[in-house]
């Protein structure tokens, strides 16, 4: 049975199909699927729910929603997924411990599908991959992540591995995600950035402040930089209000990928 819950669980393969499918998804050309998925959102989330409730439901999948704290209850996860497999076919699953995600895969009762943990946020990076991929080879772009330790920077640290991507995070020492190339000068990193992209900084918002992603600091990055924060970002926070409204920005429509590539993860897991 296949599962998304790291991007390290999949290989060239699993993207070579996902891609795939996204592309005929974006062409109204993608599989049907008759069926039902239940989906775990909390009540705040918008993109990723709105974008898998509506592809699910495009694709001909229903969708069962419920809070996520529906699975915070003493019930063995082995016992919650072996039921809901009785009436739904996978499983979309927003919770802050990705340890509750592990056990529900474990069952191998019916696909999991992680749309957001503490720990990563696979889904999110698989559609900005999808998106910068339809006009160049992404592991011939330079990419820098400005931002601390988080689960974006832990997903795109994943996609590093998966895609072979050549990735920099850029943050204050200390704030480093395990295992990344870091650097902690700004000003360098983004001479040598084709994508920039960024995270809120949570906690360590004073500790970010001076790694704002400007307009001055894009204008020295190369040709053609695409700038690609995460939403939701604040206009003076994590990115000044110039550089959000300059050319940099790869705008809100980017996003728009996640609906071919969540229908295309849960038309691959189905078919698994």
């Amino acid at each position: 049975m296949r599962h998304l819950v790291r991007l390290d669980d999949w290989d060239a393969d699993d993207v070579r199909a996902v891609f795939d499918l996204a592309r005929r998804y974006e062409s109204g050309d993608g599989p049907r699927h008759d069926g039902a998925v239940a989906m775990f959102f909390p009540a705040a989330s918008l993109r990723t729910r709105a974008s898998f409730e509506r592809g699910a439901h495009v694709m001909g999948l229903q969708p069962v929603v419920f809070p996520p704290e529906s699975l915070d209850k003493p019930e063995a996860a082995a016992d919650v997924a072996g039921y809901l497999a009785q009436f739904v076919d996978a499983m979309v699953v927003r919770h802050a411990d990705i340890s509750v995600l592990d056990a529900l895969a474990e069952a191998d009762a019916l696909p999991v599908v992680n749309a957001m943990t503490d720990e990563n946020h696979p889904c999110e990076v698989l559609a900005d991959v999808f998106a910068l991929a339809r006009d160049v080879d992404v592991r011939g772009l330079r990419f820098l992540f400005v931002g601390a330790d988080g689960n974006i920077g832990r997903a795109w640290q994943e996609a590093a591995r998966l895609f072979d991507l050549d990735l920099v995070q850029c943050a204050p020492p200390g704030l480093a995600v395990p295992g990344a190339r870091w650097t902690d000068d700004l000003a360098e990193a983004v001479r040598h950035a084709d994508v920039v992209l960024t995270d809120g900084p949570g906690r360590h918002a004073e500790a970010l402040a001076p790694y704002r992603v400007t307009a001055d600091l894009l204008a020295t990055a190369p040709d053609g930089v695409r700038f690609a924060p995460c939403p939701p970002f604040l206009r003076g926070r994590e990115a000044s209000a110039d550089a959000l409204d300059g050319p940099w920005f790869v705008g809100h429509a980017f996003k728009r990928a996640l609906l071919p590539v969540q229908q295309a993860v849960l038309a691959h897991v189905l078919a698994a």
